[in-house]
């Protein structure tokens, strides 16, 4: 049996069931109707009025980190990652490691300028990138146990909540008006004692004392949970009882503030094991299960970081690569409670814990990005812009009716609108009253 027939199975299996549900989800979920009105400056309303409508962005946010940026070791690198990233990507993760962000006490590299530190650009560049093209940026993260500096006392359960607030402070001061997205807390269910003898990661208020106090810095904005999925989400899925779910059930109930539900997805199975992957991260029925169990819970889900492996750079498995993530987006944009997708490396060779360009260690080994190191697009990379920029997108020719009014059903996002020569913009929303007047 082939590589794509052992993991691809699940797929072609559930092929029908999941084609109708994905049609019908996309439809109700992600496209509404929208009202236009054309009147004149007297507020006259005008009939037939052609207008045309063309869709610029996707109120959907669909990303990836963005801890390459101008982090590559050429210009013309530099380049192509900037072009690449806002044609594909409308949202990006920002990297706010502790111990990379703050690695002398009370001095952070927030600044653009600041010394360079390996796959953590400084927040200040990231935001100027994302503002200038229109991408949404969201933090990762406030709290992780695997990246805490050294003049913090990890016995010392009072000095860190002590030190961790300062940092939320300033944080907050700095950046809660720019990003709206915060991940509070990620990877509790890593935190097992044998691995890691920080006590404050395992005290039983680590959870609640996290989300108090993000509440109290960050009222304004989206405070979420994040967890690792191979194994406690994916695999280990058990319907209500799940662990995750455990968690965040019994968190809500104490009245603790989780506003979205962060579920990782990365495939980090070693390549002799992949077949694994078929009855669990690469099976419709599954996936949709899951989420299904976790919209119970009232709150958005974001797919907060993807790794789907190649583990070469054959043509065969790079193909494979392509047609598994079209896959799994057209499960997850359809889905009611999805809000976000988040890729988690752009380009291969340079993922986490591997020197850069070193394809047989750390997370490199898996192959995992759109693009490859030289930068060349990927089939994976050709087959997202697909969805977001050519089938999931609205171009609408209306005419006014002999109320001035016109309508159309479309993705929910941003418009230019062209009538009578005159350019507008609306921006239509989920849930939104998505009535607009436009002045002639």
């Amino acid at each position: 049996m082939s590589r794509r027939d052992e993991v691809y199975k699940s797929f072609i299996q559930y092929k029908d069931e999941t084609d109708d549900r994905v049609k019908c989800g996309i439809e109700q979920n992600r496209k509404g109707y929208f009202k236009i009105t054309a009147k004149d400056k007297n507020g006259n309303v005008l009939p037939n009025i052609k207008i045309t409508a063309k869709q610029k962005n996707h109120e959907f946010l669909h990303g990836a980190n963005i801890f390459m940026l101008d982090e590559l070791e050429t210009a013309e690198k530099n380049k192509i990652y900037h072009d690449s990233f806002k044609e594909i990507f409308n949202q990006a993760t920002l990297p706010f490691y502790w111990d990379a962000l703050e690695p002398v006490e009370g001095k952070p590299r927030f600044e653009k300028d600041s010394p360079k530190v390996y796959r953590r650009p400084a927040p200040d560049l990231c935001l100027e990138y994302c503002e200038e093209n229109g991408i949404t940026p969201k933090e990762h993260c406030l709290t992780y146990f695997n990246f805490q500096p050294d003049w913090v006392d990890k016995y010392d359960i009072e000095d860190m909540k002590k030190k961790l607030e300062i940092r939320y402070q300033m944080l907050a001061e700095r950046y809660s008006e720019r990003i709206h997205c915060w991940e509070v807390i990620n990877e509790l269910f890593c935190t097992r004692p044998e691995l890691n003898e920080n006590r404050f990661f395992v005290a039983d208020d680590v959870l609640d004392w996290n989300f108090k106090l993000a509440e109290k810095y960050f009222p304004q904005n989206e405070l979420v949970l994040n967890e690792t999925g191979l194994v406690w989400i994916w695999e280990h899925f058990a319907f209500s009882r799940s662990g995750y779910y455990q968690m965040i059930d019994q968190a809500l109930k104490r009245g603790l503030r989780i506003d979205a539900v962060g579920m990782q997805y990365h495939a980090f199975y070693k390549q002799k094991d992949e077949n694994k992957l078929a009855d669990s991260m690469y099976n419709p029925k599954t996936i949709f299960t899951v989420l299904d169990t976790y919209e119970r819970l009232g709150k958005p889900i974001q797919i907060t970081e993807i790794t789907i492996p190649c583990y070469s750079d054959s043509k065969e498995d790079e193909e494979l690569q392509a047609d598994i993530l079209e896959q799994l987006y057209n499960i997850w944009f359809s889905h009611k409670s999805v809000e976000m997708i988040t890729y988690w490396n752009l380009v291969d060779g340079y993922a986490a814990f591997a020197p850069q360009g070193d394809m047989k260690n750390g997370e490199n080994r898996y192959y995992g990005g759109l693009m490859r190191f030289d930068l060349s697009k990927k089939p994976s990379f050709d087959r997202i812009y697909s969805l977001f920029n050519e089938k999931w997108i609205t171009n609408a020719e209306i005419q006014t009716d002999e109320h001035g009014a016109a309508k159309f059903k479309g993705f929910f996002g941003t418009y230019e609108l062209n009538a009578d020569g005159k350019k507008f913009e609306i921006k239509t929303k989920k849930g939104g009253n998505n009535e607009f007047e436009i002045v002639l």
